[in-house]
């Protein structure tokens, strides 16, 4: 007998531990009281970490996806999220989970509730408002047996409690995709990308078909020695490291520190990965920090948070950093290191988001893209770096 039209669904009552086989783009899954929690870089690297704003970005989980087979037409994922308010500018919409399925977008959702991370920009200082868990349904999948995959919201740490099902699931057989592993700043990060699928880096890993690990740190690409070492240990086909804009929001070193600094993360790098094809990317576009240096500060206006440069251009003459003055000593040591590393490739950020770029596609808060701009360096990532001719293009023998 058919249950009556208005009966809701039974719940799918097949429960799977979230295990590290059934995630893709996490080096390490840390248990919880409540689960376990995704992290982008192994605990020796977070023992070192100088703030807690870095701890934050590390653990939300952006291009990090539950991977799994089943015939299951329904699933539900229980999580515990924590989401991030800055004082003074207005909240942030929930996170987004997407479901895709063999590949394609299936279904949308998002965690209401949870812990929240209150951050005031202009102390540091951070409070933490307990909250309760929640659950994202996805109803309606097509049966038989198909390849599913959960991308968790690349801007909320999300513990994962419960994923349930009304089949049984088996794990996601290896594809044979190649395995990029991408390190960058914000942007690589995913900051205004409407979704995680919609980061710049999982836009070109889609376009691409590899296998994405991104270990793109909101303001903490700052060529830290345990990042390197992070990426030295873990397995990958292709590396690209994005350098530079991090360096002048923090104003963090001079000219001087700087090219040691790369010299000393890629010596690091090549140290597990010697062969391995790795792409250095400049910044893109940044009007404010062209020839200005950092520090970078919040500014708020009528309500929306933007930023501003605080350094002085004259000070460039002294060792201090611009995207410019990066740009041409990034050029310099790849040149000088490719001569004797063959595999050791350049890319000008401009290439992908430049001057033509931005008069069409404003960052709306001064740093950061917006989904189109996302979108538009997603793709020409994908065609400089993976398509003929570029760093990453396949090989045929």
């Amino acid at each position: 007998m058919n249950a009556p039209y208005n009966q809701t669904p039974p719940a799918p009552s097949i429960t799977t531990p979230v295990e590290a086989h059934l995630l893709r783009g996490a080096l390490e899954v840390e248990r919880t009281a409540h689960g376990v929690l995704p992290h982008r870089l192994p605990a020796r690297a977070r023992e070192q970490f100088p703030t807690a704003d870095l701890a934050a970005v590390e653990a939300q989980p952006s291009g990090v996806r539950i991977a799994f087979r089943t015939a299951a037409t329904a699933v539900e994922l229980d999580a515990l999220p924590t989401k991030t308010l800055y004082q003074g500018a207005p909240p942030r919409p929930d996170g987004v989970y997407e479901l895709l399925v063999d590949g394609r977008p299936a279904g949308r959702g998002t965690v209401p509730g949870g812990n929240v991370r209150v951050v005031d920009m202009a102390t540091g200082s951070e409070e933490l408002r307990p909250g309760p868990p929640g659950t994202v349904r996805f109803a309606g999948l097509p049966a038989g047996m198909k390849d599913v995959e959960i991308w968790l919201p690349h801007t909320e740490i999300t513990e994962l409690i419960a994923l349930r099902t009304d089949a049984p699931v088996e794990d996601l057989p290896d594809r044979g995709r190649r395995v990029w592993l991408h390190h960058g700043s914000s942007i690589s990060h995913g900051s205004f990308a409407a979704d995680p699928t919609g980061t710049w880096p999982a836009l070109a890993s889609s376009r691409a078909g590899v296998e994405l690990v991104n270990l793109g740190f909101g303001g903490n690409a700052l060529l830290d020695p345990f990042t390197a070492r992070a990426i030295r240990d873990t397995p990958a086909d292709l590396i690209s490291l994005k350098i530079g804009i991090n360096l002048v929001n923090h104003d963090a070193m001079r000219l001087r520190a700087f090219g040691p600094a790369v010299h000393g993360f890629l010596d690091t790098v090549r140290e597990g990965h010697p062969t391995t094809p790795l792409l250095v990317v400049s910044p893109v576009l940044c009007p404010i920090h062209e020839d200005t240096p950092g520090p970078t500060a919040p500014d708020v206006e009528d309500g929306e948070l933007r930023f501003k440069a605080l350094g002085d251009p004259a000070d460039r003459a002294t060792g201090r950093l611009t995207l410019g003055v990066i740009r041409d000593e990034l050029a310099r040591i790849t040149t000088q290191r490719a001569a004797a590393d063959p595999n050791l490739h350049h890319l000008d950020g401009r290439a992908l988001y430049g001057a033509a770029d931005f008069a069409e596609l404003p960052l709306p808060d001064r740093l950061h893209p917006d989904p189109a701009g996302h979108r538009r360096i997603g793709e020409r990532f994908a065609e400089l770096a993976f398509g003929d001719g570029g760093p990453f293009a396949v090989t045929r023998g």
